[in-house]
């Protein structure tokens, strides 16, 4: 039996089944994904899928170092945000 680099579990049979014109695994509980989505790339004859994860702080501030900045000229509402007065609690 082959030995795989990242296998926390050992290695377990799976069904192949036809989805329309696709090719679909049903994937054992035990390796189940989180979400909705994958990735799958191929490494040579092995199929490699792992799950899409959700774009962390670095993916958003990157985001925004490519995005232009606010344009001062643009129509932003006046927000009357005065100071809390003081009050005595004591």
């Amino acid at each position: 039996m082959t030995r795989h680099r990242h296998a926390t579990t050992p290695p377990k049979e799976a069904k192949l089944f036809r989805n329309n014109r696709s090719q679909a695994v049903r994937i054992p509980v035990e390796f189940e994904l989180p979400g909705d989505k994958v990735l799958i790339s191929r490494e040579g004859d092995r199929l490699v899928i792992e799950p899409v994860r959700k774009p962390g702080l670095a993916a958003l501030l990157a985001q925004w170092a490519t995005e232009p900045p606010l344009d001062p000229a643009d129509d932003f509402p006046e927000i009357n945000d005065s100071p809390v007065e003081s009050e005595d609690i004591f």
